[in-house]
């Protein structure tokens, strides 16, 4: 038996992705309070970090006695003799279960600000002269934590700047330099100081602000005390849904430690929850499954594929190596499994078998056309995107004219070269077009017309002249009516925009018609891969430009 994996494309303007880690918000380093205002639904709810001072708190008496010690000790010019502070340099390294930490040499990294942060763990001394020589308007302990952040600074650094502070500040270190310095924990993989950071935050504060929590899971699911990321999550649901990011830690903190139950139910409550899994959590169990012979879990495993396909998630080439992986460890089913290309005919270049058409049939295509104007351009409340009255006034317009071959989202294409003038960049795209004895209809609106820098008389009067244009009021929507003149110019037309059209998508009612936006979507959206003002343009079917890793079996 054979299956086959296809190439990989990317279009990188068209994919973004964002940073894992969120950190809390910015907070006096002094401060113990921190209010968060959280809107879930129609209801608004208040969560808050308060101090709470337990009456066997060790670990704060430990810091604050330390951190006292220390104080007495500096000022005297005399090395503290009850042991090393909890933040003193060096406890990283020494209480740390991983390797990998990396040290750089030398004694300071270069930064585009007024001070430039160390290389090496700072006394005392050390850190009041560079503060004297800060002259910046923010807090400098906030300042120097940030940037050790964005640089991924070695923790035994930033813990001699917590225990610089904790010595100002009676043992009293604030939650924002905590969580910050969390992060560098996490970062390092530094478990051991992820779980102390985390006695220090359970013995302070009743609760935590999103980002502590998504760092806390995302540090214990790698210790053997990862069963406390879960309380953690719990205790995110008691204010909103959790984040698929930390669905996602707890379900590998599940595998690694071999409990499939609780990963499984965890990934049941994450898509019950309407989230898209990420596809390193979704990779995990492919990873998990290798060698394993266990019908169940192969099940779930096949369930998560027909998953994606429905979903229209492409993994990317690691997920897909995961993917081969575990077909070919199947005990007993030698599986093979081979990367290959999809020609344009639709067939595979391995096998010759015709790959899924993403061509909608008249019928699937009037179910398609009737559902997104019903709950995409009308959506039960017309003043959304536009006005009743508008959108009758371009119903008219489109009964009016021919069927449309390509339509054209102006304002959005007239963005995509920032050195050219916008309505230069437009009537380049057109006249292309238009050479072509294309039916084209541009959508912009009204300011567009007004003469400006941006927006010149002489070149709309020629983009008018090559196309059929609706200008909508300024407060408008324009992919209601790109939707809209498309889908009613026959299957045969185009559109032309940057907007992937995910919250429209998000609109339609069910997996069905979700499924098919997306193929209609596939086979109509162009976009524009080369060209500038002038220069000959190349247009490519969407579908093309989007990292795919289609499979077949």
């Amino acid at each position: 038996m054979t299956f086959y994996l296809s190439g990989f494309r990317s279009f990188l303007k068209l994919w973004k992705s964002n940073p894992y880690f969120e950190l809390g918000p910015a907070t006096s380093s002094a401060s113990f309070f921190l209010g968060v205002h959280c809107v879930i639904g129609n209801q608004q709810r208040w969560f808050s970090v308060k101090p709470t001072t337990p009456p066997n708190s060790k670990i704060l008496n430990l810091l604050v006695t330390k951190a006292r010690t220390l104080k007495k000790g500096n000022d005297s010019n005399k090395q503290a003799s009850s042991g090393p502070h909890y933040f003193a340099a060096g406890e990283a390294k020494k209480r740390s279960h991983l390797s990998g930490n990396p040290q750089n040499q030398g004694h300071t990294l270069p930064v585009k600000s007024t001070v430039q942060l160390p290389t090496k763990p700072l006394n005392s001394e050390e850190w009041d002269k560079l503060k004297e020589d800060f002259k910046g308007k923010a807090s400098f302990e906030d300042f120097v934590i940030s940037q050790m952040t964005r640089s991924c600074s070695s923790v035994d650094v930033a813990k001699s700047l917590l225990a610089w502070v904790a010595a100002k500040n009676n043992g009293i270190v604030g939650y924002n330099l905590l969580v910050k310095y969390l992060y560098l924990c996490v970062f390092h993989k530094q478990t051991s100081e992820v779980i102390d950071v985390y006695e220090i935050m359970k013995a302070k504060y009743k609760s935590l602000e999103s980002g502590g929590y998504t760092l806390l899971i995302r540090g214990l699911i790698h210790s053997d005390r990862w069963r406390e990321a879960l309380l953690l999550l719990e205790d995110i649901k008691k204010v909103m849904v959790p984040s698929k990011k930390n669905y996602g830690d707890c379900i590998q903190g599940a595998l690694l430690h071999q409990d499939v139950n609780v990963a499984w139910s965890l990934y049941q409550e994450l898509v019950g929850h309407n989230l898209i899994p990420l596809l390193e959590t979704l990779k995990a169990f492919f990873d998990h499954g290798k060698d394993m012979n266990d019908d169940q879990y192969s099940n779930q495993l096949l369930d998560i594929l027909l998953y994606l396909r429905n979903n229209q998630l492409y993994p990317g080439e690691s997920f897909a190596h995961s993917i081969k992986t575990w077909f070919e460890s199947i005990p007993g089913r030698q599986w093979k499994g081979q990367f290959t290309t999809i020609q344009k005919s639709g067939q595979c270049s391995s096998c010759g078998r015709a790959i899924e058409s993403i061509h909608l049939s008249p019928e699937e295509y009037e179910f398609l056309k009737e559902t997104i104007m019903r709950d995409v351009i009308d959506g039960g409340d017309q003043y959304k995107k536009t006005t009743p009255q508008e959108l009758k006034r371009f119903e008219r317009f489109v009964k009016s004219c021919p069927p449309f071959d390509i339509v054209i989202d102006g304002l959005n294409v007239a963005k995509m070269f920032p050195k050219g003038r916008e309505s230069q960049n437009l009537l380049g795209i057109v006249s292309q077009l238009a050479q072509q004895n294309l039916q084209l209809l541009v959508l912009g609106r009204k300011h567009m017309l007004r003469p400006s820098s941006q927006w010149r008389k002489d070149e709309m009067e020629q983009v008018r002249k090559q196309a059929h244009c609706f200008f909508a009021d300024n407060i408008s929507e324009d992919d209601p009516f790109l939707l809209y003149a498309t889908l009613n110019s026959g299957s045969h037309c185009k559109f032309i925009t940057k907007d992937l059209l995910r919250d429209h998508k998000a609109c339609l009612p069910d997996a069905r018609a979700q499924r098919l936006f997306f193929k209609w979507q596939q086979g109509h959206q162009l976009a524009i891969t080369k060209g500038f003002l002038k220069s000959k343009l190349t247009f490519q079917v969407w579908s093309l430009s989007l990292r795919h890793a289609s499979r077949h079996v």
